[in-house]
């Protein structure tokens, strides 16, 4: 029971079709819960469901649009009771910001903030109604933090998670439901694989203070302690997990 300490839990992950996503479906799967996979892409969201049965993990996948309400609703309706919500989905551009126009704004924060409050307010509602608690865990970035050129919709949006987080964090305590955001610095994924091979990319990593990018392992223990009993005095925490880059000198 030690090592599997979401045993009797259910978690509902989005974004859950690749990156980060995926791999956290793996990890709470590992861990002993129940996991629900959503996101846009279904088939792949049935290959993960496969790879997790192939473990012995207990699996399902829904499709969800995070910037859709009724499919939201529709989403967690076919989830069931959940316990662990983890608000996964993002998209970002690299883009400089003379040349974001107002749909590259709308499109990311739209899917980064908006979803995140349209999805953690949904699954809140279905905890409170329960009346058993839960724990949300929202997906922030350094960049809600600290600045970074030519992300400014994303940076934006991520800086709006993370006082979301705060807002449902103090809102929701008297119902037991518990709200954190896990902070990530630069974590190699498909999401920004192109950047981190570039001249720019390489230089990035020469400020961190490791020396070195995030693997996306180095997230499972933040995952894990907040979506466990563990982190049950824990609600309204943002966890930067960054090699030090928050700390890098300006």
């Amino acid at each position: 029971m030690a090592d599997r300490p979401l045993i009797g839990k259910r978690a509902f992950v989005t974004g859950a079709s690749s990156g980060l996503g995926h791999h956290f479906a793996h990890v709470l799967a590992k861990a002993g819960a129940e996991v629900v996979v959503a996101a846009r892409r279904k088939v792949a969201l049935d290959r993960l469901v496969d790879e997790l049965t192939a473990l012995d993990g207990k699996a399902s996948a829904v499709a969800i649009d995070v910037c859709d309400a009724g499919s939201i609703v529709a989403a967690l309706d076919a989830a069931g009771d959940i316990d662990i919500l983890v608000n996964n989905a993002g998209v970002t551009n690299g883009k400089p910001v003379l040349e974001q126009t107002a749909a590259d704004f709308d499109a990311i924060v739209g899917t980064n903030l908006r979803g995140a409050f349209l999805v953690a307010t949904e699954a809140a509602r279905r905890m409170q109604t329960r009346g058993q608690g839960g724990s949300i865990i929202n997906l922030a970035s350094i960049l809600g933090l600290r600045q970074g050129n030519q992300l400014t919709p994303y940076a934006v949006s991520k800086a709006g998670v993370i006082q979301l987080t705060k807002q449902l964090a103090l809102e929701l305590a008297r119902f037991g439901i518990r709200v954190n955001a896990i902070a990530p610095g630069y974590i190699s994924t498909d999401i920004n694989a192109d950047f981190l091979a570039s001249p720019a990319g390489e230089a990035l990593i020469k400020r961190i203070p490791q020396r070195r990018l995030g693997k996306a392992e180095d997230l499972d223990g933040p995952l894990l302690l907040l979506a466990s009993d563990a982190s049950r005095y824990m609600t309204g925490a943002v966890i930067p997990v960054d090699g030090g880059h928050l700390l890098s000198s300006l």
